[in-house]
């Protein structure tokens, strides 16, 4: 049997309360990733014939990061989630399949429970299966509607819901598994006629009831992957949710994170065995820490890859490469396109872009290394700039094998320093450093004697005439 995807993605998330009118709900990011891709990993695994995102608010914004992997139909005029799937049937009416529906703002959602949720509307030969869960507090959420003996007879929302319906715990999770031809033949039975004046496509439910169709309930065991975000507080929570469970993934796979609450990790990122990350990083990306590294405290690797690892690009990600034995920071702030190899220590106030490091390369502190590779066993002085961009364009400098930059250096690319060259403390370069070659370029030191005490009285002169 084919399986069609649909994600819903065309909502304008008033409650984000954003006054930026191209960012959609669904582009909010969680630890790097944006809502939407959560949602399309949880159901790539299924190979779905066609997967067809609908964008509408921000459409442009949420083309962009689900193009690679998704086709997309607008939805121009938001009439509801009813209305939104009537802009799937160019391409769907007609088909013999089972069509799984799933809203992109809901990146708590995992695998197994979609698996359990199809497996489940196959094995009862349902037309119709919803995924429900049952809260404490159901407010804000369609209910369930049940007749007395317990199958699934409509589905409620809020706004349209009697004191009665609204103590009902069991709500709908906005997933559903559908018979495909069905939903696309019924589609237009839907009808306006509530307080929102949208086609809701939960009337499918009742309608689906009155035809005698099979319809069945599946009931997520754990009610927090249903949770959609709505709002920024929701945002964080799903954010504290999903932080925590890969930062027990890395711990049980022998990583040591010594601050949990305060150490935060992309969904994309692998981090090698005895690797030790102290409180208060940030690493997000596809990064690939190697093993038995020291990272932080108070690091930030984004966008970027650490290791041996093959690159993974994405269009929401700008990625590089740590190998192994390597200390980054504390205070350490590593962007884009950053390669470490092995043995390298790269500390406290050190900003590193496009850089590659190679084995034994020390950089310990406040230091910027942009466009730059630095070969085996160079040491770079605290203060030193590799100055990469002119106003125009960005620039490569090249260090190579054993140099050793001085203090307060700055390196003017394009430029090379060849091995075994010294650079004097406090050069400004702007020319290439053969090897072996001793550099110096600053001016000479000329001290005159008892000239600051006569600066000084010249100053309080100049005070007393204002």
């Amino acid at each position: 049997m084919k399986l069609f995807t649909i994600i819903l993605a065309a909502g304008k998330g008033t409650r984000m309360k954003s006054r930026d009118e191209n960012v959609s709900k669904v582009a909010y990011p969680i630890l790097g990733k944006p809502l939407v891709r959560y949602v399309l990993d949880a159901v790539k695994p299924f190979g779905s014939e066609r997967t067809v995102t609908i964008v509408g608010f921000g459409g442009e914004m949420t083309s962009s990061l689900v193009s690679d992997c998704s086709e997309i139909v607008w939805q121009r005029e938001l009439k509801g989630t009813g209305h939104a799937i009537m802009q799937v049937a160019p391409l769907l009416e007609g088909n013999e399949g089972t069509t799984l529906i799933v809203c992109g703002d809901t990146p708590l959602l995992e695998t197994a429970t979609l698996r359990k949720l199809i497996t489940e509307h196959q094995t009862a030969k349902a037309d119709l299966t919803i995924l429900s869960a049952v809260l404490d507090n159901p407010t804000g959420y369609g209910r369930i509607i049940r007749d007395k003996n317990g199958y699934v007879t409509g589905i409620v929302e809020q706004a349209d819901a009697t004191n009665e319906q609204q103590a009902i715990r069991e709500i709908n999770a906005g997933v559903y598994v559908f018979d495909n031809k069905k939903l696309f033949d019924h589609l237009n039975d839907l009808t306006t006629n509530n307080k929102q004046g949208e086609y809701y496509l939960t009337d499918l439910i009742a309608l689906f009831h009155r035809q005698g169709y099979a319809l069945n309930a599946s009931i997520v065991a754990d009610f927090r992957e249903t949770l959609g975000i709505n709002d920024r507080v929701q945002l964080a929570e799903a954010a504290a949710i999903i932080q925590n469970k890969i930062n027990k993934t890395h711990m049980k796979n022998g990583v040591t994170i010594e601050s949990p609450l305060n150490t935060y990790i992309g969904p994309e990122v692998k981090i090698g065995p005895d690797t030790v990350i102290k409180p208060g990083c940030y690493i997000m990306g596809t990064t690939t820490i190697g093993e038995h590294n020291t990272i932080g405290p108070d690091t930030t690797i984004e966008n970027m890859l650490v290791g041996n690892g093959n690159l993974i690009i994405k269009s929401y990600l700008v990625d590089s490469t740590i190998g192994n034995d390597n200390k980054v920071g504390p205070f350490t702030h590593m962007r884009g396109h950053t390669e470490l190899m092995n043995n390298t220590r790269v500390g406290n106030f050190v900003e590193t872009k496009a850089a590659v490091l190679h084995d034994g390369v020390k950089a310990a502190h406040l230091t910027y290394l942009g466009d730059t590779t630095i070969d085996e066993k160079a040491n770079i002085g605290c203060g030193t700039i590799t100055a990469n961009y002119d106003g125009v364009s960005k620039w490569h400098t090249h260090i190579g094998k054993n140099v050793f930059i001085g203090s307060g250096t700055t390196i003017i690319a394009p430029l090379t320093v060849a091995d075994d060259a010294f650079v004097a403390a406090g050069s400004t370069l702007n020319e290439d450093v053969g090897p072996d070659d001793l550099a110096i370029a600053r001016a000479r030191q000329v001290n005159k004697p008892g000239m600051a005490k006569e600066i000084r009285r010249r100053i309080q002169e100049k005070a007393k005439r204002k």
